[in-house]
């Protein structure tokens, strides 16, 4: 059995893998090494590999790796897709897993390479892309990996330190986001007066073929916009690489039970080009609706509701008795006159 310890240096605002500013040190062996890009064309301090590349082009680059340990490293060294974590990260494919983007298309100058305590070695790589790459963003990295046996028999603890590679391939860019499967759940409280709490859910899916992140916003109102309640500020979604899902979960406090509530969500994409900077596209809108009947109050209308009609009953069953005993006083009243005239 294998245990995958990946020690990738992420940027966790934006779930990408950076240049780490301090070595990694692996606990077992004493072992520590750094990765950060080469200087060339492409720059002199970069924090990841960012590249704008034609379909059938290539193009040359470089990754430095220093063994600040005290011993011989002998590192693996090989690119790997990457894809979005259920925690909002950025990390990349185990060795053993096929990539079909970055993974396929990188080609490090070396399999692997041995680096004595004190010095730095310059491993070259290559973006190779098939002449029929569809256009889009693709984001994988490069990644200098060492395998350690571990205490425990059979079980192997893979040590990864990594840098970010973001390709986009020229051609028509498509970036999309879509607003799927929206649902709200009400829950209201015992206080006949208080309001009570929305849970709106719904997942973010990124169509297009660009890397997207989004803003949201969302509100709930009752029939006719009325007693809208705001959930105020909502944590952005990580960035979405083409064809991912992220699951959002969105409570609304303070919601009255209107009946039939309606819960709108705007969410912003955005799109980030090469240099760094963001645009807004345009906004997405969803809608779902939900029943918030309000029991309590209900109940308590219920309850009013039957204590008067029963008191309408208990003053009807009055009033017909003592019509009834005035019925028959006056009865009484004419048998008398009729016998006192006889």
């Amino acid at each position: 059995m294998r245990l995958f310890r990946t020690a990738l240096a992420l940027f966790s605002a934006c779930a990408i893998i950076v240049l780490p500013a301090a070595p990694v040190l692996a606990a077992d062996g004493d072992v520590a090494w750094t990765v950060r890009t080469d200087a060339n064309g492409f720059g002199a301090d970069r924090s990841s590999y960012t590249y704008s590349i034609n379909p059938g082009a290539r193009l040359d680059d470089g990754l430095l790796v220093a063994n600040r340990g005290k011993t011989p490293l002998t590192l693996s060294v090989y690119a790997a897709d990457g894809y979005t974590t259920d925690t909002g990260r950025l990390d990349l494919l185990a060795k053993d897993k096929k990539s079909i983007g970055v993974g396929a298309w990188v080609h490090a100058g070396r399999a692997s390479v041995t680096i004595e305590p004190g010095r730095s070695a310059r491993i070259p790589f290559s973006v190779n892309v098939p002449s029929n790459a569809p256009p889009g963003d693709y984001v994988g990295g490069v990644l200098t990996s060492l395998t350690q046996e571990a205490t425990a028999e059979g079980i192997n603890v893979d040590r990864r330190l990594g840098i970010r590679i973001k390709l986009r391939v020229s051609g028509e860019l498509k970036p999309g986001l879509t607003v799927e499967d929206v649902k709200m759940h009400y829950s209201g409280t015992f206080n006949p007066f208080a309001p009570g709490d929305a849970t709106i859910s719904y997942t973010l899916h990124n169509t297009g073929n660009a890397v997207l992140s989004a803003k949201q916003t969302m509100s709930v109102a009752g029939p006719f916009g009325w007693l809208s309640s705001d959930a105020g500020d909502i944590a952005g979604s990580p960035e979405l690489l083409p064809g991912e899902t992220w699951r959002m979960s969105v409570p609304v406090k303070s919601v009255v039970p209107a009946f039939r509530l309606a819960a709108t969500t705007v969410v912003m994409p955005l799109l980030t080009d090469a240099s760094g900077a963001t645009t807004s596209l345009d906004p997405v809108l969803a809608t779902t609706g939900a029943w918030a009947l309000p029991w309590t109050q209900l109940a308590l209308l219920v309850v009013l509701a039957a204590v008067v009609a029963g008191w309408f009953v208990v003053m009807r069953g009055r009033r017909s008795r003592r019509k009834e005993r005035e019925d028959a006083r006056v009865r009484e009243a004419v048998e008398a006159a009729l016998r006192n005239a006889g």
